[in-house]
């Protein structure tokens, strides 16, 4: 996770100390280990997790990369370039491409037409033969990954502008901008598509909907409101993806709130909690699963908010956003671990190496189980019993 900055606050701020709330710079802090990754401890199995498969994309991750489910496939791409689509039930690859530059995000798809976005910003789409479609440009640099859907590529870019192409041509059909702060999160994020609606954070804690067609503003909803005096304390950007349960759209801010909104009372908040998350968050029918920025993992009632309980057995372990999954939920950290915690209690229940650097793609839950990007490129599919 990093900060992007304007060219005059990158004069007087280093990269290396970017987010120091949640990395504990010792610059700032002192080095008293309050932020060292608390070890690994024993504990009473409640589940046996197991590597179901493997597949190599490519090589290299990043904030921008997350593995899309459609169907019964999966399609993912890494850095290096590397896109591909798998069998979810197997890991056979079905087909494998290779863009000819670097990639920053990826992958969307609807199952026929897969998107990325090179580090240039350069929108490519490839048919589901693997073969390139398209190149479009997007107005500066992307690291969301691009959403496909309702015959649009939609992809949200650094300089706070959301984008429509066509998906058969490339032709960019609409554009929406908001202003932004000067200072904003990169951290992982994603947008939503619903009935035709694609759903977007925007910098400032706030999420829009847009008609994926037109590019008609539908709707705005704020999750958090910038406090403090300073750009550092008042970056708040939505984190992860906007989850939705029935009509509960839910969502949650870096130093903002966790908040659900009821779509079908247009928009109206149901609750919200003061909250700070790097990472964002998974819900099921009855709770919502949120890290906050010492990688304590909360839940919360999804009919009122009420705290249900607290895991702090993994402070400090680079969590990624969870999945949730019927009986546990998964999150991974930065030794290339995923651990498996009960959603009654926050137990912790089961833990297995995926092994490649730090997970940094968030986990999906898919009918086949729980599915992993690696740090090294690899797809791992976790099955539990």
């Amino acid at each position: 996770m990093s900060l992007l900055f304007n060219a005059k606050l990158l004069r007087l701020i280093c990269l290396s100390t970017m987010l120091l709330a949640v990395t504990g710079c010792a610059l700032i802090t002192g080095d008293d280990g309050r932020y060292n990754p608390t070890p690994l401890t024993e504990y009473k199995a409640g589940l046996a997790a197991r590597i179901s498969w493997k597949a190599q994309i490519g090589k290299g991750a990043g904030v921008g990369f997350v593995p899309e489910v459609v169907g019964p496939f999966v399609y993912a791409s890494a850095s290096d370039g590397s896109v591909g689509k798998f069998d979810l039930a197997t890991g056979n690859p079905i087909w494998a491409a290779k863009v000819d530059k670097k990639l920053s995000a990826g992958v969307g798809s609807d199952g026929k037409t897969t998107a990325v976005v090179t580090s240039d910003g350069t929108v490519v789409a490839l048919d589901d033969s693997g073969q390139i479609k398209w190149r479009s440009k997007a107005s500066s640099e992307v690291t969301v990954p691009p959403l496909v859907g309702s015959g649009v590529v939609v992809v949200r870019s650094g300089d706070y502008r959301v984008q429509g192409f066509n998906a058969e041509t490339g032709e960019r059909i609409w554009s929406v901008q908001r202003l932004g702060p000067s200072l904003a999160l990169r951290a992982p994020a994603r947008m939503l598509l619903l009935e035709g609606l694609a759903i977007s954070a925007i910098p400032g804690g706030k999420l829009i909907a847009i008609n994926a067609v037109s590019g008609d503003v539908q709707w705005e909803g704020t999750v958090a409101i910038p406090k403090g005096s300073t750009d550092l304390e008042r970056v708040n950007d939505v984190v992860g993806a906007p989850r939705l349960f029935g009509s509960l759209l839910c969502a949650v801010a870096f130093q903002g709130r966790v908040v659900c909104f009821d779509i079908a009372a247009g928009g109206r908040v149901v609750w919200a909690k003061e909250f700070s998350s790097p990472v964002g968050m998974a819900i099921d029918p009855v709770q919502a699963y949120v890290p906050n920025e010492r990688d304590t993992v909360s839940a919360f009632s999804l009919q009122n908010g009420g705290l249900a309980w607290r895991q702090d057995a993994l402070r400090n372990r680079k969590l990624t956003s969870p999945a949730a999954y019927p009986g546990a939920i998964a999150v991974g950290d930065f030794e290339g671990f995923v651990h498996f915690m009960s959603p009654v209690d926050g137990q912790l229940l089961a833990r297995i190496l995926v092994g490649g650097g730090p997970i940094q793609a968030p986990l999906i839950a898919t009918p086949q189980g729980i599915l992993v990007q690696s740090g090294d490129g690899l797809l791992v599919m976790l099955g539990l019993n």
